[in-house]
């Protein structure tokens, strides 16, 4: 197996949600989040902002929630400022919508909240790298309250009516079975580089040195099953390199451990051992 590493230029690039009702859920995201529309069909919402596509919607109303399997946890939202983090705060506060929670994670300050199908939503502002909490060990990552009263200070102008420009994702959070197994998969064949363990439950992986672009937990409890086909959540999500170079390592890395790809265009795509469809692409032209 090549010992070549993921592009460290690699970023999460859109998620992909089955949605049983994609009116309701667009008008969620629109409404409380600000994304706006991208393209789209009669059975497909693509939303995101003047830059950049975020989020797509398929709708299957025979779809159904799938609890207690692997699959999303959260997708994380990166918004380009702490103001830009204050008027999200502003928006869902002005629409009434609860939040989950809201923490200072030291690498970065982060809201949470869900949509009406229950997926999982982060959105968050990244510190400066040099003020990352680090130890001997590595990255210190932490989950501290966020103090909401400072944050809202800095809201500066009125929200904006929709998400800023630069506004990218930045992370996806996966329930897996077995995070030994996971971090062999998305380190050892993939390529990502682990940058922390959260105790036996969780890992942190990414390329090129950030705090995390996939984030693996057990919290749907060990040997979670993947959920059955067709179910609600999550479809697949992209990973985006630089170009196809990037792409033919991945492709021969997943090859020697016996990993199926699928063409797609200049990317691929494939399965990881708990269910989640990747599609791993270069980025657009």
């Amino acid at each position: 197996m090549s010992a070549a590493r993921l592009d460290p230029r690699t970023r999460v690039g859109s998620v992909h949600l089955r949605v049983r009702e994609p009116d309701v859920a667009a008008a969620f995201y629109r409404e409380r989040l600000g994304l706006v529309d991208r393209s789209g069909d009669a059975a497909t919402v693509r939303l995101g902002t003047a830059d950049a596509e975020l989020l797509v919607l398929h709708g299957d109303p025979a779809a159904v929630p799938a609890p207690g399997t692997t699959g999303l946890y959260h997708f994380a939202i990166l918004v380009p400022s702490r103001a830009d983090l204050a008027r999200s705060l502003a928006r869902l506060a002005e629409t009434r919508t609860p939040l989950q929670g809201a923490s200072d994670h030291g690498v970065s300050e982060a809201l949470y909240l869900v949509d009406p199908e229950r997926n999982g939503i982060e959105i968050y502002r990244d510190r400066e790298v040099s003020e990352w909490p680090r130890t001997s060990a590595g990255l210190a990552m932490k989950t501290d309250p966020l103090d909401l009263d400072a944050l809202v200070l800095e809201r500066g102008d009125p929200a904006l009516p929709v998400m800023p420009a630069g506004t990218r994702i930045g992370h996806v959070h996966l329930h897996v079975s077995e995070l030994p197994r996971a971090e062999r998969f998305y380190c050892d064949v993939l390529g990502f580089d682990l940058m922390q363990r959260l105790g036996h439950s969780a890992a942190f992986v990414s390329a090129g040195g950030y705090h995390h672009h996939v984030g693996l937990n057990t919290w749907a409890g060990d040997g979670a099953p993947p959920p059955p086909s067709g179910a609600a959540g999550l479809a697949h999500f992209e990973l985006r390199v630089s170009d196809e170079a990037a792409v033919a390592v991945a492709r021969a890395r997943l090859g020697a451990a016996k990993v199926a790809t699928e063409t797609i265009g200049a990317g691929i795509a494939f399965w990881d051992p708990f269910g989640h469809r990747v599609e791993l692409l270069t980025e657009p032209r």
